[in-house]
């Protein structure tokens, strides 16, 4: 009797080891797995149930159903910054990457110390998101900061750049443009790949510089456009850091991203309820755009098939 337990709990083993072996690739992956749920998948549904309740962190929690939805809706502060997060993204986003490609472009040709370049040009992308590049473009942009030092040198009286609501945007959006720089590296390798019999022929066929562009490498690089403007689109509707520190929203709420918005709402206030409606409607009005972009990919997008036509 006891020989064919003993030959079970060995099936047993070896099943359980089979489906190790079998499953070793999910094992490897679950410590990320478990993380991802933890952190994203959780924080992600539990906020779409708070924005329909009466969060508060202190107080406990109450349904609202679509209350804080309505109040986004009817709340001129609220509207503003939904409405300065998109003037904040449509005139950063072009700038970038049309600064981005021209400097590719030109980083593109065979030039001496086009390694030191790039690396310069790259720079400002790996730190262009930190505290320490925020305080200090807040520094440069006072009124008493090295720009307006520089125009009373040119007898031009600067203007005070963080008091002034349209001058204050225009600091910050300056900002994000400046950090072109892993647009520019993306836009370089698709540069890169474009085959030079193209521009050989071109040449031959009478084609100058600007026409060869314009004919040949902006249809051949549309797909890297189309994914740099989507992915600059998002970063932009979500960007915090840089406007935050600069600015923290002012003045008279010029340039209140949404993004900080939310968290005044969320870390100042403790409204976890408005503040995830708020959260929630940022990612639908990215989502729309996203889609926008998707679907209007086929009138400008051009994808050569497997022969490469």
């Amino acid at each position: 009797m006891k020989q064919p337990a003993a030959q079970s709990a060995t099936a047993e083993r070896r099943s359980f080891k089979r489906i190790v072996k079998e499953n070793k690739g999910f094992f490897f992956i679950l410590p990320w797995l478990i993380g991802f749920l933890i952190f994203k998948v959780y924080p992600f549904g539990s906020s779409l149930v708070y924005s329909f309740t009466d969060y508060h962190l202190f107080d406990g929690v109450s349904k609202v159903g679509l209350m804080n939805y309505d109040e986004i809706i009817h709340t001129k502060k609220i509207v503003k910054a939904f409405v300065v997060t998109m003037k904040y993204a449509f005139m950063t986003v072009p700038l970038k990457l049309v600064f981005a490609l021209f400097i590719a472009y030109i980083l593109n040709f065979k030039l001496k110390g086009v390694n030191l370049f790039r690396t310069a040009y790259y720079i400002p992308s790996i730190l262009g998101g930190s505290i320490a590049i925020a305080v200090l473009w807040k520094a440069v942009f006072k009124d008493d900061g090295i720009i307006n030092m520089l125009l009373s040198y040119m007898g031009i009286e600067g203007p005070n750049w963080l008091a002034s609501p349209s001058h204050a945007l225009f600091v910050i959006c300056l900002l994000r443009v400046w950090q072109f720089g892993s647009a520019m590296v993306i836009f370089l390798a698709a540069l890169k790949g474009v085959p030079e019999d193209l521009y050989e022929a071109a040449s031959i066929d009478g084609a100058g510089k600007w026409r060869q562009f314009f004919s040949i490498t902006v249809p051949l690089i549309t797909p890297v456009i189309f994914y740099n403007l989507v992915t600059q689109l998002c970063q932009a509707f979500q960007e915090f850091n840089g406007p935050f520190i600069i600015t923290q929203g002012g003045p008279r709420n010029s340039t209140m991203l949404i993004s900080m918005l939310i968290y005044n709402n969320a870390f100042k206030s403790y409204e976890m309820g408005l503040a995830s409606a708020q959260a929630w409607l940022l990612f639908l009005i990215v989502m729309t755009f996203t889609a926008v972009a998707f679907f209007s990919q086929k009138h400008w997008v051009y994808y050569s098939d497997e022969d490469g036509r």
